[in-house]
C-alpha cells in the first residue's frame, strides 16, 4: 500500500496535495489524536531539523515522554516518528495500516498525510506529555497545520520550493506564517527586514504573542571542540552570558541555538513548560544521543575526513561552506547531487569554485541524472566528473584524496542517505 501512495520525497510536484482536506478526513476518521497531547509547531526554510531535536532534547531533560515528527527521512521512514529516540515500531506501523486500511483506501492520502497521521495516533495511543511537530514545506497548507499548538516557531525564510510557495521572502514568508495561530506564542528565529512585517501583522491579527530571538539573544564567540562546540551567547534579557556545550558541530548551529534559547525562554514566561537554566544548557550537550538526530554536519570517516551534510537550498549551502574551517587542511572534494526541480541559478554561486567536484545522482526518480548536472556545473565553473552512483562518487574522492584532504557529501537529503552508515 506504501508504494502506491504519492511521495514528495521521491517523485517530486506530483505528490504535492495543496490542501488539508485529506489530512482532516484521517483524522477524523482516526478519532482526531491530535486533540490529545499538547504540541510545538515548527516552521521555517533551513534549521527545522536542528531545532525540533534541540527542543525534544529539552523536553526529554525535562522529564517528559516526548514525541517528534520530522521529515524527510534518511534510510527508514520511521525515522519521522519517534518517541525520545525511539522509532515507531514496525508492528504499529503495520498494525495502522490494517486496522484502516479501508480508511486509507478511501480518502487516498499522500505519503506525507499518511505519516502525519500515523504519528499523531501513535503520539495519541501512547499517551504523550509533549509532541515537536516540523512542517513538510510551508506551513499555511502543510498537513501538520491541524494542530492547535502551545507555541509556533518559524526558523528563517529563504528561498526554496518556490513554485509552491511563492518567489518572493515575503510570499514564502506569508505561507510559513500560516502556523500562527489566534493567541498562541510564536517566536521567529531570524530577522529578516523583507519579512519581519509579514510576521508582525499576522500576529497582530490573530493576538498572538510574537518575540524575535535575536532581540533578546547574541551570539560572542564559538570555539570548535571534539564532537561538538563551545559557543558564548549574551542573553540581554538578564545582561548575562551563557556559556553552551553542545555535541551538534557547525557553526550554523548557532542560529538554531539562539532560537532554541528564546523558544526556552518564552514556554517559561508563558509558564507552559517549566525548566531551569541548567536544564536547558544540558539538552544542548547531547541532543544526537538523545533524540537520534543525522545527517547534519556528520563526520563518518577520518583521514581523509568526510564530513556529510543534507544542506540544499541556498542559505543551507552558504551557511554549510562558510562555516568550514578551510585553514589547516589540503583539497577540498565535494560529492553533490540533487534533484531535477531545483533552482540551480540559485545554488552555484554557494559553491566554492576552488574544489574538485564529483557529481552524483541519488536512487530516486527526482533525482538529476548525474551527467547533465556535470555539464550545468561546468557551466557555472564547477568542475568535476559524473558518476552512476553516489557511492560510487564518494569512493572516488576517497581514491584521490590525501590525509588532509576533505570530502563534503551534499546537495540533497537523498545523497546524504546512501552514504550514512
Amino acid at each position: 500500500m506504501f508504494a502506491m501512495l504519492p511521495m514528495f520525497q521521491r517523485i517530486g510536484p506530483a505528490a504535492f496535495k495543496k490542501d488539508l482536506t485529506n489530512t482532516l478526513a484521517l483524522l477524523q476518521g482516526l478519532g482526531n489524536p491530535h486533540h490529545s497531547f499538547r504540541s510545538i509547531h515548527i516552521a521555517g526554510t533551513n534549521g527545522k531539523g536542528s531545532l525540533t531535536h534541540m527542543i525534544g532534547a529539552l523536553a526529554i531533560q525535562a522529564g517528559m515522554k516526548t514525541g517528534l515528527y520530522t521529515s524527510p527521512h534518511y534510510k527508514d521512514f520511521r525515522e519521522r516518528i519517534k518517541i525520545g529516540n525511539q522509532l515507531i515500531p514496525p508492528g504499529r506501523v503495520i498494525a495502522f495500516m490494517r486496522d484502516h486500511r479501508d480508511l486509507i483506501q478511501e480518502v487516498q492520502p499522500s505519503f506525507f498525510e499518511l505519516t502525519v497521521a500515523m504519528a499523531f495516533d501513535h503520539f495519541a495511543r501512547e499517551k504523550v506529555d509533549l509532541a515537536v511537530i516540523e512542517t513538510g514545506m510551508g506551513g499555511r497548507l502543510d498537513s501538520t497545520n491541524v494542530l492547535k499548538p502551545i507555541l509556533s516557531v518559524i526558523t528563517n525564510i529563504g528561498y526554496d520550493h518556490m513554485s509552491f510557495l511563492g518567489d518572493t521572502l515575503p510570499a514564502i514568508a506569508g505561507e510559513k506564517a500560516g502556523i500562527i495561530k489566534g493567541d498562541i506564542p510564536v517566536v521567529i528565529g531570524e530577522e529578516h527586514p523583507e519579512t519581519v512585517d509579514v510576521f508582525r501583522v499576522r500576529a497582530q491579527h490573530l493576538h498572538a504573542p510574537i518575540s524575535f530571538a535575536s532581540r533578546t539573544f547574541q551570539f560572542m564567540s564559538r570555539v570548535a571542540v571534539p564532537q561538538g562546540q563551545q559557543v558564548l551567547i549574551h542573553d540581554k534579557s538578564t545582561n548575562g552570558l551563557l556559556t553552551i556545550q553542545t555535541d551538534l558541530e557547525g557553526p550554523y548551529q548557532i542560529r538554531n541555538i539562539i532560537t532554541y534559547l528564546e523558544v526556552a525562554r518564552i514556554l517559561n514566561q508563558k509558564g507552559l513548560l517549566h525548566v531551569d537554566q541548567r536544564m536547558v544548557l544540558d539538552a544542548l550537550s547531547s541532543v544526537r544521543q538523545t533524540t537520534r538526530f543525522i545527517g547534519r554536519w556528520q563526520t563518518i570517516q577520518e583521514h581523509p575526513k568526510v564530513l556529510c551534510d543534507s544542506a540544499h537550498n541556498a542559505e543551507g549551502l552558504t551557511a554549510l561552506f562558510h562555516g568550514l574551517e578551510r585553514s589547516a587542511r589540503g583539497a577540498l572534494r565535494i560529492v553533490f547531487g540533487t534533484v531535477s526541480d531545483k533552482e540551480l541559478d540559485r545554488v552555484w554561486p554557494c559553491l566554492p569554485e576552488d574544489a574538485v567536484y564529483y557529481f552524483a545522482s541519488a536512487r530516486v526518480p527526482r533525482a538529476m541524472e548525474a551527467q547533465q548536472l556535470a555539464r550545468f556545473g561546468q557551466s557555472a565553473n564547477r568542475h568535476g566528473k559524473a558518476y552512476a552512483s553516489v557511492k560510487g562518487a564518494l569512493r572516488a574522492a576517497d581514491r584521490a584524496a590525501g590525509p588532509d584532504d576533505l570530502i563534503v557529501v551534499c546537495g540533497s537529503i537523498f545523497v546524504v542517505a546512501e552514504v550514512l552508515p
